[in-house]
């Protein structure tokens, strides 16, 4: 009896600028998306690269970064209410922050 084994691959990184071995294109691409984020303000550029053995489609990569990002935004939404809560805190009951000097 053969026995069947699946094999895939997958690799996945996010990149927030050019990499210190970068060629002179990739160096000067990353410099006209900073200028870019600049101009438009408050954004944030990334560059995603996925590979995947075997290929599934891009729609298939779509839908899981959207999803991702779904997730991402809700744990930031809770981290923002967690800091409004804690500044709620320290306006309202300062004396429990203050710091306390030991003998």
């Amino acid at each position: 009896m053969k026995v069947y084994r699946p094999e895939w691959q997958c690799t996945f990184s996010v990149n927030e600028g050019a990499v210190d071995a970068a060629r002179w294109k990739e160096r000067f691409a990353w410099r006209l998306r900073q200028w870019a984020d600049r101009l438009q303000g408050g954004g944030r550029t990334v560059r995603i690269d996925c590979r995947v053995t075997p290929a599934i489609s891009r729609a298939e990569v779509d839908t899981c970064l959207v999803k991702g990002f779904e997730v991402t935004q809700g744990l930031i939404t809770q981290l923002a209410h967690q800091q409004a809560c804690e500044q709620v805190m320290r306006d309202a009951k300062a004396e429990l922050y203050e710091e306390h000097s030991s003998p």
